[in-house]
């Protein structure tokens, strides 16, 4: 016997909300989802009338989804923003120049303009290349420092005054478990918070910081949505990917594993000596930009690449303390690279003139 929707509306259920074990229709999963992320971005006052937001666009289903439910609420809610796509190319051959293909369909199939920055233009340096260098074993170190530098790079020339990622609620509940097993305490705050901003730094969101990875794919399936779904290749040893395999082995036994994390996250006090141990934002000396010492991760990374020392900067680098400083006296400071908006391009559907 067919089981009906939950909402009372009638209609056969297709699917089980993985969130609240609710049996839905496909029009009351898209209302539910949507919804709930609506009152996400109402609730936590996330952006003010005449914003410009970017959205960081990887043609993977998270920003995808994003990137079809910001421009949705957008029209529906009339926010009143000003929305653009905001693309790194790492230089990862058959995997990112594939997204980004992606990434420029979305761009015409929802009509928002993209801008698109890449490590090779921004640090004269590729994920290939830094991977021939460091091998598979921290080279997530390298991207992860290097893309979340070019947003705020991407974001400043843009001239935004938000920028939206699409972390969801298991990416936070895998940081939280991160940030534990690492003894890194201090930063369960600032990972958890839905909004993460200082004076000097463009505010970054997470809309679907409540919103379960299942139930994206979902929507993504249920909407027809067009993303990428290639892993990255060079990410099969990443740390991250112990953590999620721990949640999804705890969510098998406690369906709501992944919120009460996150809420675990939230509630959890910091002491003043552990509060000490995380730094506030301020910038990079070097290079300008964001940093929370006197030099940023990415510089030093970046200084150590060019000086044939890929691994300076990488874990607890006391060993090469002394380098180090000596190298920080010869740093040349980064040219900046602007790179120009393309502007959806008009797809014609069968009847057009």
């Amino acid at each position: 016997m067919p089981i009906l929707c939950s909402s009372k509306c009638g209609k056969k259920a297709i699917l089980k909300r993985p969130k609240t074990g609710d049996a839905l229709c496909k029009e009351c999963f898209f209302w539910a989802f949507e919804t709930e992320i609506h009152f996400t971005i109402v609730q936590a006052k996330l952006f003010q009338e005449g914003d410009y937001v970017a959205i960081g666009a990887s043609g993977g289903k998270d920003s995808t989804v994003l990137a079809y439910i910001m421009k949705t609420l957008n029209d529906r809610y009339d926010y009143k923003l000003k929305l653009v796509l905001l693309s790194i190319d790492e230089g990862i051959t058959g995997y990112r120049d594939d997204s980004l293909e992606t990434v420029k369909r979305n761009r015409d199939q929802y009509g928002i303009p993209l801008k698109i920055l890449s490590y090779e233009d921004l640090y004269g340096w590729t994920m290939d290349k830094i991977v021939a260098q460091v091998g598979l074993k921290n080279n997530c170190t390298f991207c992860g420092v290097f893309r979340r530098q070019a947003l705020d790079r991407g974001a400043m020339q843009l001239g935004v005054t938000k920028i939206v990622t699409g972390h969801n609620a298991d990416d936070i509940a895998e940081t939280i478990i991160m940030n534990i097993l690492r003894g890194d305490i201090a930063r369960l705050q600032r990972c958890t918070a839905i909004t993460t901003a200082s004076e000097d730094m463009i505010s970054r969101c997470k809309p679907f910081k409540y919103t379960y990875e299942k139930e994206i794919v979902m929507y993504a399936y249920f909407k027809k949505l067009d993303y990428f779904s290639t892993e990255c290749i060079y990410s099969p040893n990443a740390y991250r990917g112990y953590a999620r395999a721990y949640i999804k082995d705890v969510e098998k036994i406690r369906a709501t594993a992944i919120i009460d994390i996150i809420h675990s996250g939230e509630q959890m006090t910091v002491g003043d000596k552990a509060k000490a141990r995380c730094p506030e934002q301020g910038n990079c000396k070097e290079c300008g930009y964001i940093s929370s010492q006197e030099v940023c991760k990415a510089c030093v990374l970046l200084a150590g690449l060019n000086k044939g020392l890929p691994q300076l900067g990488v874990g607890k680098s006391s060993k090469h303390k002394k380098t180090l400083e000596e190298l920080q006296g010869k740093m040349v400071k980064r040219q900046e690279v602007n790179t120009p908006l393309s502007y959806p391009v008009k797809i014609e559907v069968d009847g057009d003139q």
